[in-house]
């Protein structure tokens, strides 16, 4: 695996004081980062996210999807949890769009301003509609040290993947955010279509 760890700072956030850790795939040239609190050096179980970028909705605020504040909900989870003893990983991966890029996310966004669903944009402009690399994830994750995790996700088929990758997921740690009138049809999608468990 061409991942390989770079450099660390602390980060301070309205969350928690998280440290920093910036990894390089250099195969790719893409940069990921994860934000960590504590000592994993214990092999308990770390409750941690994968988080995809999403620049619409974790730096722009988007309502189309629910990306910023399950982000900001992760890494509140991640400092309680510390509050008592527990640590926390959260890994932020450059992969927009589920892997299909920015300027394709938007031209899928066009089609779903038609009325077709994510998952029917995507098949409509000849892409996937997963398209993220996880064996990064489980690579980053070993280099910091994190033997197991309890994942903060409501899609099973993230579970199996990191798996698949060697990743030991402890648990499933439901992520559920309330909808809103714009990202109800897209909750319903990723329920009816790609398997989350969303109630």
């Amino acid at each position: 695996m061409s991942v390989v760890f770079v450099a660390a700072s602390q980060l301070p956030t309205p969350f928690a004081l998280f440290t920093m850790h910036g990894f390089l795939d250099e195969a790719t040239g893409k940069e990921h980062i994860a934000l960590t609190l504590g000592d994993f050096s214990d092999g308990a179980p770390v409750l941690g996210r994968l988080h995809s970028e999403c620049l619409t909705g974790d730096i722009l605020g988007s309502l189309k999807c629910d990306c910023g504040p399950q982000l900001d909900a992760a890494l509140r989870a991640m400092a309680k949890e510390s509050e008592t003893g527990g640590w926390g990983v959260l890994l932020y991966l450059r992969q927009e769009g589920r892997g299909i890029g920015l300027i394709n996310k938007l031209r899928a966004y066009e089609l779903q301003d038609q009325g077709f669903d994510t998952v029917d944009a995507n098949q409509r402009l000849g892409l996937p509609s997963e398209a993220r690399d996880f064996p990064v994830a489980a690579r980053m994750l070993e280099l910091l040290g994190v033997r197991q995790i309890r994942l903060m996700t409501n899609n099973p088929a993230k579970v199996d993947a990191l798996v698949a990758a060697g990743v030991a997921v402890a648990e499933r740690v439901p992520h559920q955010l309330p909808p809103n009138p714009h990202n109800a049809r897209y909750l319903d999608t990723k329920r009816d279509r790609t398997g989350h468990l969303l109630g």
